[in-house]
């Protein structure tokens, strides 16, 4: 029975009003409740239509037009999508992005969480490698563009790649070098070799051009006297030297007083095709051979004198375009991971590590066997927000990448607005990757969201 209250009347002469019900009443705040509460989240529906439900509907509306947008064509931007070798190479590279940032990533940041607990500036190492977060993506790939660089003059990476080659391989002595015409003749791998033999007893000059003064090694002497000794008679001697006299001066294929030897220089003895002795010039240019059997002997300068210095890694080349961004990318996010796999870790039962210390565990099997499946639901939301994230990457892939390798790196961000905007003018075609991209997105945003939904239950 529903109860029934009845209303006050005060100074009423007349009977008394009819009874209201409760359960009319309650209807009546409820439906008040929810047109206050419609009112108020009108503006962000208003917005949210706006900004997000419109775009995408326009934009499965247009991915059925042709270019221009006035002939309908059905599924056929659909179908060109997938016969597109640059939206094929996207599509294969936005996979790569996929299965190999999130899962970097989160492997990066459970590490460091776990570490910087160990460490005694927790709070300064923490907000050193959170830092790049606040750089927008923006300016981190101008950054990593200028990083990247093939000039080891400007890029800092290869600057490093450069100086470890060259301190445990070496230079070439003389990169810029090359003989004079019609005394030595080249070879295909590079080396000069004399156009004459040459007897045990004999001296031999080589001359050589290309080499600027300045770039003379310090203790390089002249090679005037060096080219006057005769040579014993069961030697073989001569000198290397820069046919060049400052001011002009000098006579060609002649050792002058101020030209000066080329110290450093590998030199070999070769017989019948085969090196049978080598040596490396002194500071006046000069080299000798001794104990040679009697005959005749071509003198060769081995191309490894002339080889061109070791630039580097070609970072931005076709082959390591798209390893060099994402690397640029764990840059950017590695903090991002460390913080919310940190505040998961700090949630931890410290009974249950400190009582699989006392029953004789190591670190490493509290760390596999403990740590990570408590961890679990933390490291999948960490992963399943990469994953999103890296779907949609477009200022990293867009900056960093030259032009000329761009196709190379391409993702289907950055290949829908190629085609939109970038010169291809087919937005019906971009239309079409938008739709593709979000519904790959989906799965993953749905994912995420039913496990919020798991979490706060």
């Amino acid at each position: 029975m529903t109860s029934t209250t009845y209303p006050k009347q005060r100074g009423a002469s007349g009977p008394p009003l009819p009874p209201v019900p409760r359960a009319g009443r309650g209807r009546r705040m409820r439906r008040r409740g929810r047109i206050i509460a419609l009112l108020f989240v009108f503006p962000a529906l208003l917005l949210l239509g706006a900004l997000v439900v419109y775009p995408v509907l326009f934009s499965v509306g247009r991915s059925f037009f042709d270019a221009s947008g006035t002939r309908f064509v059905g599924g056929d931007n659909y179908t060109e999508m997938f016969r597109d070798p640059a939206t094929l190479t996207a599509v294969r590279n936005t996979a790569i992005w996929v299965v190999v940032a999130p899962a970097l990533l989160t492997g990066l940041g459970l590490i460091l969480a776990v570490l910087v607990e160990k460490v005694r500036w927790a709070t300064a190492f923490k907000l050193l490698l959170f830092m790049p977060m606040a750089v927008s993506f923006l300016a981190a790939g101008i950054i990593f563009r200028l990083a990247y660089d093939e000039d080891p003059g400007k890029g800092v990476l290869n600057a490093a790649a450069v100086s470890v080659h060259d301190a445990f391989k070496g230079s070439s002595s003389y990169p810029t070098a090359r003989a004079r015409q019609g005394w030595l003749t080249q070879g295909r791998d590079g080396s000069y070799t004399t156009a004459r033999s040459a007897s045990p007893g004999e001296s031999v000059t080589l001359p050589m051009v290309g080499v600027l003064p300045k770039d003379l090694p310090k203790g390089a002497s002249p090679a005037y006297t060096a080219a006057g000794r005769r040579a014993a008679p069961d030697e073989l001697r001569g000198v290397v030297y820069l046919d060049f006299t400052p001011g002009g001066s000098g006579t060609q294929g002649k050792v002058d007083r101020r030209e000066s030897g080329l110290p450093g220089m590998k030199v070999e003895a070769v017989r019948d095709g085969r090196s049978v002795a080598g040596t490396t010039t002194a500071s006046d240019g000069s080299f000798r051979f001794t104990g040679l059997p009697a005959g005749s002997y071509e003198v060769r300068l081995p191309g490894s004198n002339f080889a061109p210095p070791y630039q580097g890694i070609s970072w931005l080349g076709p082959a390591l375009v798209t390893p060099a961004i994402i690397g640029a990318y764990l840059w950017i996010w590695t903090g991002f991971a460390m913080v919310l796999i940190g505040a998961g870790l700090a949630t931890l039962p410290r009974d249950a590590l400190e009582a699989a210390r006392m029953d004789g565990a190591n670190e490493w099997q509290i760390f596999r066997r403990i740590t990570v499946p408590l961890l679990a639901p933390v490291l999948t939301v960490v992963f399943v927000t990469l994953v999103i994230n890296v779907m949609k990457v477009f200022d990293l892939v867009y900056i960093i990448a030259p032009g000329p390798v761009q196709q190379n790196a391409t993702v289907l961000a950055t290949q829908m607005w190629l085609v939109s905007f970038g010169g291809g003018n087919n937005q019906g075609l971009g239309s079409a990757l938008g739709v593709l991209l979000l519904l790959l997105v989906i799965p993953a945003m749905v994912f995420n969201v039913r496990r919020f939904r798991r979490s706060q239950r």
